[in-house]
């Protein structure tokens, strides 16, 4: 105990530091501007590499998604590659499961709307709840999946999730995941079918039990809004793909009257953006007029992470498209539309959608009004993280195998240098 307190003792006796911006100024510091650091989150610009910052960057992220102890899926998919970037995240998890539903088992729990409420009145309370950014991605789910989450596959149920994960392999394809076909044979277990992608649909963003989580995560975007107008709030619509939804039809007036219209930047599949705006996407032209209906929604920036269009570079390649709208000084409105080509890989992955999500949001805050260098930024470490996972996978599986879900788990940590400063090897046209 003495030495405890000698040791506080001699903390006190320290002198005080002023800030660092403080001291240059007072050292008349010829190489630093003597500014002091901004209230709010700071736009950062950059000098050669990504880790270069001309100041420093304050912006405070809260990111309501799902978490795995293993791997890499939801919160463990955005917190890393954020903090990579400078930014501060706060999580909370929907979902908490000890590895995604690819595996053969997995267990965990999932968070209710009250328990949301709970952790972010503690938030309040503290009056710690000042964000710059919102990054949700929320799958609701009913109370038949939340049994099938626990592990309790029932053949009917099973086969109805085969079914989902056809549909949900379109909205994936970009990401790596369109040759897997529903029925290949099955590494992961005795009482399992399909491949992995049958039980990962829960996991692309976690998921919850009904109308009330999505309405208490919109009642929180708005509260946070009203503290801070200039908080960028950025959702993935988690309701289908290539025709079909995957989420009950009830939630999908939460989507578009609630959840769509508070968001600043969006990222949907083609089928969720013709469900969100009633307008079918068949040519390139159709595509802007969809995303020109989404801007009327609400949100300022939208992504359409894939489509049924051609692409020009032949069918080994996916269309996506993006669209941002910029208030110019003089009031009016300037928009930017691009359109990039993006490779398909023979693999399944789990997390990138949520890696996706995370990169927009860091590269749309480093390049606010150049929406072409932001997602020639954003899918380039998409390109490097995959093409890296999908090397090792198959490295570990060793010839002519599948690799494993274990296997397939995202990079990330070995893709840090990529994921802060990512080469250029796609690039964005502008329409």
């Amino acid at each position: 105990m003495l030495h405890v307190l000698q040791f506080g003792v001699w903390l006190l006796k320290l002198p005080s530091r002023s800030p660092v911006w403080k001291r240059r100024e007072q050292a008349g510091c010829s190489s630093c501007s003597p500014q002091p650091p901004e209230p709010r989150c700071a736009r950062a610009t950059r000098a050669g590499r990504a880790s270069n910052f001309t100041r420093e960057m304050e912006c405070r992220v809260l990111s309501i998604q799902s978490h795995v102890v293993r791997g890499y899926v939801g919160n463990k998919s955005a917190s890393f590659p954020l903090q990579v970037m400078g930014f501060e995240v706060d999580s909370i998890n929907s979902v908490q499961f000890s590895n995604h539903t690819g595996y053969a088992h997995w267990k965990g729990q999932v968070l209710t709307a009250d328990e949301l409420h709970v952790l972010y009145e503690g938030i309040k309370l503290n009056n710690v709840n000042h964000y710059d950014y919102v990054l949700t991605a929320v799958l609701e789910a009913s109370a038949r999946r939340e049994k099938i989450a626990e592990g309790a596959l029932e053949r009917e149920s099973e086969m109805e999730w085969m079914r989902e994960a056809h549909t949900y392999r379109r909205k994936s394809e970009w990401l790596g995941l369109d040759v897997i076909q529903p029925g290949c044979p099955c590494e992961e277990g005795p009482n399992l079918r399909g491949d992995s992608l049958t039980k990962a649909i829960t996991l692309a963003a976690g998921y919850t039990r009904d109308t009330s989580f999505l309405e208490m995560v919109v009642d929180i975007v708005q509260e946070l809004k009203r503290a801070n107008p200039n908080l960028v709030y950025v959702c993935d619509p988690v309701l289908g793909d290539h025709g079909s939804m995957y989420v009950p039809q009830y939630l999908y007036p939460v989507y578009k009257d609630k959840v769509v219209p508070v968001a600043d930047i969006i990222t949907p599949n083609q089928f969720e953006a013709e469900l969100l705006t009633g307008k079918s996407i068949s040519t390139e032209k159709d595509a802007v007029a969809v995303m020109d209906l989404l801007h009327n929604m609400g949100p300022d920036t939208v992504v359409i992470t894939s489509s049924d269009l051609p692409s020009s570079l032949g069918d080994r390649f996916l269309v996506s498209l993006g669209s941002q709208r910029i208030v110019m000084p003089d009031g009016t409105i300037s928009t930017q539309r691009i359109r990039i080509e993006v490779p398909k890989v023979d693999a399944v992955f789990v997390g990138t959608g949520d890696l996706f999500a995370a990169m927009l949001l860091a590269w749309t805050h480093h390049y606010p009004t150049d929406l072409k260098m932001a997602c020639e930024k954003t899918f380039s470490v998409m390109h490097h993280v995959i093409q890296r996972t999908i090397s090792y996978a198959h490295e570990m599986a060793g010839p002519g195998r599948r690799p494993s879900p274990s296997q397939l788990e995202l990079r990330m940590v070995q893709s840090k240098a990529d994921i802060e400063d990512p080469a250029i090897v796609m690039e964005a046209t502008v329409l």
